[in-house]
């Protein structure tokens, strides 16, 4: 579990181009899942915006990547096609979106296309479609149809069923090679290790663990502690496997920064935010997950139309984001988890009256997975050590 983890952390002194570029396709959605940060937190302005992004805005939102990338040299990107549920925009729509981006920005770049789906509409239509263009899939599953269903519903029921349906598809031998991974929300009333083995049945490439997006003016369903003591099981069970059963995001950042690296996710390390958002009515925003802290949390009062997207780079909001860790709340700089941590993500810091100058709402709970995984990782290269000179250590 080790090795390919390694990294360096390099220090910010000017903005970090944005890399990764999240278009919002469609802003609907034929879920109602209960935890949804984006329907149902604070910030409610999807409901004035488009449902379906125009093949304008999509043209516009091409021509300023491809700009982006040629203002910054940039040799890869990649653009996450993003909802509500994108495959509602339809296939001609995302047709569409992705031929105007290649376009535009031509051999200056390459572009890794994705797409984050709740798998309910996934069929041989759209899947023909995205083998087509290159698009890799990740599917959101909770595990089985009871720990799934629980959250992720349709007005009229579960939407188990259909998920499965659509994951048999993706994942058999025609278009396995489209499925990047699962992405599982934690739910406490679920059994970790019984999710855990829902989601390995599918044989995914990698699954991303994701903490409710929660805040101190909105706290998360469970006590202090109880997220980590539901992950740490799946953690012991992943790390020790005699085998690699998958990728597991969430606890490989973790590894990789308490090993020196830098971290390609928001929430674990100091590395800057490189990643901005479409929306469907071409603002400019930042990450949707500030849904979560207050209404019009993401807002910068930019558009495609008008504006690049170096005017976010430059921007007071994004430049507090890129900091590092001058970046860290006051009351966690003391901390013996700052570097590994930097507070948290931006989103779960935030506080009415303190803004997001605060620490995690889950501190403790990441207290202690940090804790667990740097003991398990200082074992694990002891007990290297005994057979070979040691080549990395661990922060202490």
């Amino acid at each position: 579990m080790i090795n390919g983890l390694i990294g360096r952390n390099r220090p910010i002194k000017k903005p970090t181009p944005f890399r990764q570029f999240i278009l919002k396709v469609h802003s609907r959605c034929n879920l109602a899942c209960t935890y949804c940060y984006l329907y149902t937190m604070a910030d409610q302005r999807w409901r004035h915006r488009p449902p379906v992004m125009s093949a304008r805005i999509a043209d516009l939102a091409a021509a300023r990547i491809a700009e982006h990338v040629r203002s910054h040299d940039l040799t890869d990107i990649a653009v996450v096609l993003h909802g509500g549920e994108p495959l509602l925009a339809g296939p001609d729509r995302l047709r569409h979106v992705v031929t105007a981006v290649r376009g535009a920005v031509g051999d200056a770049a390459t572009v890794d296309f994705s797409l984050q789906s709740n798998g309910t509409l996934l069929d041989r239509r759209f899947l023909t479609l995205f083998d087509e263009l290159g698009i890799r899939v990740g599917v959101s599953l909770d595990g089985d149809a009871a720990a799934h269903d629980r959250a992720r519903r349709r007005p009229r029921g579960g939407s188990h069923a259909q998920v499965t349906r659509g994951l048999d598809a993706l994942t058999g031998p025609e278009f396995g090679h489209l499925f990047s991974g699962l992405l599982c929300v934690i739910d406490l009333a679920n059994d970790p290790i019984a999710t855990y083995e829902a989601l390995l049945a599918f044989s995914p490439p990698a699954i991303d663990l994701l903490l409710p997006h929660a805040n101190w003016s909105n706290p998360p369903a469970g006590p202090a502690g109880a997220y980590a003591a539901w992950l740490i099981p799946i953690f012991d069970r992943w790390f020790h496997a005699p085998v690699r059963e998958t990728r597991i995001r969430l606890f490989e950042e973790i590894i990789n920064v308490l090993l020196g690296g830098a971290s390609a996710v928001e929430g674990i390390g100091t590395s800057p935010a490189a990643m901005i958002v479409v929306e469907t009515d071409g603002q400019i925003e930042q990450s949707d997950i500030l849904a979560a802290a207050f209404d019009g949390a993401a807002y910068l009062g930019l558009d495609v139309g008008d504006d690049d997207f170096d005017a976010a780079l430059r921007h007071p909001a994004t430049i507090a984001r890129q900091l590092g860790m001058t970046g860290i709340p006051g009351q966690c700089r003391e901390c013996r988890w700052a570097a590994v941590c930097a507070g948290g993500h931006y989103s779960h810091r935030y506080q009415d009256q303190k803004g997001f100058d605060h620490r995690s709402v889950y501190c403790a709970d990441l207290f202690a997975l940090f804790d667990h995984i740097r003991t398990a990782l200082v074992t694990a290269l002891a007990a290297r050590a005994a057979a070979s000179p040691p080549a990395l250590t661990v922060i202490p």
